[in-house]
């Protein structure tokens, strides 16, 4: 049997420029694909190819309503939840270590 290390698994997940914050900022709730643009500063095309990933290794979800123009809606799964704790972590973690640096730290998410 093949061994997968559960460390780069997790890395290829919410490895990438913008996954980890897609998903931080859709912890505060659902967002539409401008408000995930404007939180990330994303180009459209890397915000589509970003989410696309994240959609399809289960860790959100996209609903298209049926409405004129077309509203689309992203918001994390059960399993994209289930990551909350070590995106806590990385933003404790980077907090800190700004304050080390004299740096005061300025993430939030959309809806503080």
């Amino acid at each position: 049997m093949d061994s997968i290390c559960p460390v780069e698994t997790t890395l290829s997940l919410i490895g990438g420029k913008y996954k980890a914050l897609i998903l931080w900022h859709l912890s505060a709730g659902t967002l539409r694909f401008n408000q995930l643009q404007k939180a990330v500063t994303a180009t459209p095309r890397m915000l589509t190819l970003q989410l696309r990933e994240l959609e399809n290794d289960g860790l959100i979800s996209r609903t298209v309503y049926p409405e004129v123009p077309p509203r689309v809606e992203y918001a994390m799964t059960d399993l994209g939840r289930s990551l909350m704790p070590i995106l806590t972590a990385i933003r404790d973690w980077g907090a800190e270590y700004l304050r080390s640096k004299d740096i005061e730290p300025n993430c939030f998410m959309m809806n503080e």
